[in-house]
């Protein structure tokens, strides 16, 4: 799958919704897990401002890469950040749409 960096160095980038286990089947819970270090996986509401623009991001993050804990409205920075393209076929319809996926997410300031 193709991955997009995203440059957030000219971006103010603030918690929208602390992290959550990112869950991969709704009806079991089954936690999300990547598959090339076995880490569990996180998503993070941020609130992304750039250009007088703001947009309200979901970010998968590896637990590893979330230092101490995050609460809404506190400065952070995304490491590594990839916007990646996807798209499916579920039940007859076309979806389509953007994921982001960062190494670390840390406290700014």
């Amino acid at each position: 799958m193709r991955q997009i960096p995203v440059d957030t160095s000219s971006a103010m980038v603030l918690v929208a919704q602390p992290a959550q286990p990112k869950v991969t089947n709704r009806q079991t819970g089954e936690i999300a897990i990547d598959r090339e270090t076995g880490v569990k996986l996180l998503t993070v509401d941020v609130l992304f401002v750039m250009d007088g623009q703001a947009e309200v991001l979901n970010v998968t993050i590896p637990e590893t890469g979330v230092s101490g804990e995050l609460t809404t409205g506190m400065p952070v920075a995304l490491t590594g950040l990839v916007a990646r393209p996807w798209e499916n076929d579920f039940n007859g319809q076309r979806r389509h749409g953007i994921a982001f996926r960062a190494v670390a997410l840390t406290k700014v300031g």
